[in-house]
């Protein structure tokens, strides 16, 4: 089982780790500090370690940060995590909604002039520190420190991770580890860029094409690397330990002699402020070394999948799919134990689903943390199911499922919203909204050039006509055996990245009434040309294709409400999972899919 159900934070340490803390702030002559749900790559998952956000508040979501000062300490989350937020931290901590109440005014309104702000500065980004010095002005100090505070006074701090990597298949990737460095040492040399700084781990394996096991759910390895555009020559700063089963030919040194080695760089060396640590930026700037600061080179041909690559990516989301259909069908069975008076809970509902992948002998670890919420759980975007928060499935309540499998060769995220007994008017009418937003991203064509923001809100409108909305993105990247949550491309309103072939993404709109029930409905797409059509202008345009292949429920469609076009797309995409399913399923579970996927 990968995943467990303990409760990993600790509401009831926050006051006491607290003071704590500013003691040791205090000692270090600090009046606040900063505390970020982040590790020295930035990844949106942290190691045991690294969750100092976590041991200090209790709060266990993937995105946030912590503000602390002499009198007064905050919590900030997005839009996804205020409820999370309050259920977990102590009172001792506000938590407050983010960037609604922006850092550097809470700070401004909280410290005197001459007062210093304490980071950690391998832990922030030079665009984070920038941006909050920024707001504060010279009146307030914002200053690197070394060693973290909080470090000090976590006793039991666990050790960094020690995952072996392993090589990646050159098949599945598409290219080899040469010509990946060839292509961004190109990209460098057009840029009159000397020499890369990469931190960010998934970058780092696609280019070298190998995986990792230092994060549970992400096959990363934790490490940094210089790539010299002239030499075409990597240097890797890698624990040895971890690169024990691999041969890959580099000089590979301990991951801290990286901010040494950097004073004996030439640049100009690209540096990217979105994700390096602020330490980088430092080193290369008291070593009078030019700085170019740029997007890591390797995010975007990363995210521009190669043919293999999707090819991969489909064959994966097809054993995924039947996962996911024979899961579907035991909650369509248990549904029936339910309504009979069997208590089937949340747990279950994870235990069954993680079964289910876990039959494929290619599933490495599940891509996230299953959400499985029942009824008001369902609100909580990112939910996480605990043995204390265990809830039982109710009739007349929905059940969201989130969930996605690390396969060899692909990564899956799907999410399904399911009527347990008679769905109510109000919750088929969200639902079909969602739906129609869905729908309307997988069918969009559009001109090339345009970026996720520009997509967006096709996804929202039918909500938006009902005074409805939801607080999260439509659409994140997903790697290749990579990570779930991959970047740059995403569809949002700040999805600024061209939209590319090959990019793979989530289309996931929503709808959550907070203590009732929350809806999502979620596929991946891929990027992909669109097919030309009799009257079209001369010009390229841009299609989705679908890789995710399981039902949706049919009980929760208003089908007056869709027009033909949307009738069409869930009739078409059904037959769809019925043709590809077909084989794959055991005679019970086919049976049922036939009558599920059946024309509306």
């Amino acid at each position: 089982m990968f995943q467990s159900f303990d409760t990993q934070g600790d509401r009831e340490a926050g006051p006491e780790r607290l003071i704590a803390l500013r003691g040791a702030m205090a000692d270090a002559g600090l009046d606040a500090f900063l505390i970020p749900r982040a590790d020295a790559h930035q990844g949106e998952y942290v190691a045991p370690r690294d969750a100092r956000l976590q041991w200090l508040t209790g709060f266990t979501g993937s995105a946030g940060f912590a503000a602390v000062t002499a009198d007064h300490a905050a919590l900030f989350v997005d839009g996804r995590y205020t409820v999370q937020g309050r259920d977990q931290v102590a009172e001792v901590f506000d938590v407050l909604r983010h960037p609604t109440t922006k850092l550097g005014d809470w700070l401004a309104d909280h410290l005197p002039q001459g007062a210093q702000v304490g980071f950690d500065p391998w832990l922030h980004t030079r665009a984070e520190i920038d941006a909050l010095r920024e707001r504060l002005g010279p009146e307030i100090g914002v200053v690197p420190v070394t060693p973290n505070p909080l470090d000090t006074i976590w006793s039991n701090q666990p050790a960094p991770p020690q995952g072996l990597a392993r090589a990646f298949p050159t098949n599945i990737a598409g290219a080899t580890r040469s010509e990946k460095i060839a292509l961004v040492c190109d990209t460098l040399e057009a840029d009159g860029h000397a020499v890369a700084v990469l931190s960010l781990p998934d970058s780092l394996c696609w280019l070298l094409n190998i995986r990792g096991s230092d994060i549970p759910r992400n096959p990363v390895v934790h490490a940094f690397a210089t790539v010299e555009a002239a030499t075409q020559e990597v240097r890797l700063f890698c624990d040895s330990a971890k690169l024990r089963d691999l041969d890959l030919g580099l000089p590979v040194f301990a991951p801290d002699a990286i901010v040494q080695s950097l004073a004996y760089l030439s640049g100009p060396v690209r540096l990217d402020r979105d994700s390096a640590p602020y330490l980088f930026g430092q080193a290369l700037e008291d070593a009078d070394v030019n700085i170019a600061w740029a997007a890591d080179p390797c995010l975007l041909p990363k995210a521009r999948k190669t043919d293999a690559e999707i090819d991969a990516s489909r064959t994966a989301h097809l054993r995924d799919g039947a996962a996911m259909c024979a899961f579907l069908h035991w909650v369509h069975q248990a549904e029936r134990r339910v309504l009979a008076g069997e208590r089937i809970t949340e747990i279950d509902v994870v235990v069954a689903l993680e079964d289910f992948r876990g039959a494929d002998d290619a599933l490495r670890d599940i891509s996230f943390e299953t959400i499985a919420g029942s009824g008001p759980h369902g609100a909580i975007v990112h939910y996480r199911v605990t043995q204390e928060t265990d809830r039982a499935l109710a009739p007349g309540e929905l059940l969201l499922v989130d969930s996605g499998g690390q396969y060899d060769d692909g990564t899956t995220d799907i999410t399904r919203t399911i009527a347990i007994g008679t769905p109510g008017a109000a919750e088929i009418a969200a639902f079909t909204r969602v739906l129609q937003g869905m729908i309307a991203v997988s069918r969009a064509r559009w001109p090339k050039g345009l970026a996720g923001r520009d997509l967006d809100a096709l996804a929202r409108a039918p909500l938006w006509m009902a005074g409805q909305d939801y607080d999260h993105g439509t659409g994140h990247g997903v790697g290749v055996h990579l990570s779930v949550h991959e970047g740059p491309q995403r569809l949002s309103r700040s999805g600024e990245i061209t939209l590319d072939p090959g990019m793979i993404l989530s289309n996931e709109p929503g709808y959550y009434r907070a203590g009732a029930f929350g809806i999502r409905i979620e596929n991946l797409v891929v990027v992909t040309p669109a097919p030309d059509l009799p009257d079209q202008d001369d010009r390229e345009m841009l299609s989705f294709e679908t890789l995710t292949w399981a039902p949706i429920d049919r009980r929760l469609i208003d089908v007056d409400a869709l027009s033909p076009a949307e009738r069409a797309w869930i009739d078409t995409y059904h037959a769809g999972v019925a043709q590809r399913m077909a084989g794959r399923l055991s005679p019970d579970v086919a049976a049922w899919l036939g009558e599920v996927t059946r024309p509306l």
